[in-house]
């Protein structure tokens, strides 16, 4: 059993969470409001639920983490990177921009896929992000092609410690390129971790790993008394890829 939370009832702490039959559920119930969502986040503790189900509440032990330090960039992604870069130098079609398309990130993140059906990302999510957004804590790297939006990531910052949620893309490698972007920014504001939630080949492709509940609640416990990063603009990655 798992406790159900109403508008006022406090997260319990992460040490509950259900260790068999659905490992690191935590709690079900209450809202996705901006303080609700802080209170999770700064906490260790994030939202995931189907559609149908009530608000379920996670903390994931171990908890999947990509170290700033330690993001890999493939050959034939630093291609891919080198054309934007080039592009965005000469006034090309390639921009990369932060915070200019939130919702329609969040959106393209919700959208069916080419093997299989869209996200759990619902109109309540993408109610609740986009509030935590106006406020200044969720954020997104977006990549654009000719003014579309072709690709893009998002999630939230508190502090120096930055939780990925979710990236999509519509041209190839143009999620990995937009990640690369953020990536960069915030290793350059001293963020040494993105909160990556749960384990995947993907994410380990990028260079993320598993660390223990504990590790990671250490470490935000840490991060999230750092001042905020103020100023959301891209920065050129990697200047090995030139």
């Amino acid at each position: 059993m798992i406790p159900w939370l109403d508008a006022h009832t406090p997260f319990p702490d992460v040490s509950e969470a259900l260790t068999t039959d659905a490992p690191g559920l935590l709690a079900a119930g209450a809202d996705l409001s901006p303080p609700r969502l802080l209170a999770a986040y700064q906490r260790g503790i994030f939202p995931w639920f189907s559609e149908g189900q009530p608000i379920l509440w996670w903390s994931t032990d171990p908890r999947m983490v990509l170290l700033t330090s330690r993001f890999k960039v493939s050959d034939s992604l630093k291609k891919s990177i080198r054309k934007v870069q080039r592009s965005m130098a000469e006034g090309g079609p390639w921009e990369v921009r932060f915070d200019s398309a939130f919702e329609q990130v969040m959106r393209g993140c919700a959208a069916p896929r080419r093997d299989g059906p869209g996200t759990w990302i619902s109109e309540d999510i993408i109610a609740g992000y986009s509030g935590l957004h106006r406020l200044g804590y969720a954020h997104s790297s977006e990549l654009w092609h000719n003014g579309e939006l072709v690709g893009g990531a998002y999630g939230v910052c508190i502090g120096r410690m930055f939780y990925g949620e979710s990236m999509f893309a519509r041209e190839p490698d143009a999620s990995k390129i937009a990640l690369a972007y953020l990536v960069h920014f915030l290793r350059h504001h001293g963020v040494e971790m993105v909160d990556c939630q749960q384990e995947t080949g993907h994410l380990k492709s990028l260079g993320a790993s598993p660390i223990p509940r504990s590790d990671f609640i250490a470490h935000l416990r840490r991060a999230i008394t750092q001042p905020a990063i103020r100023d959301w603009q891209p920065l050129p990655p990697y200047p090995s890829v030139n």
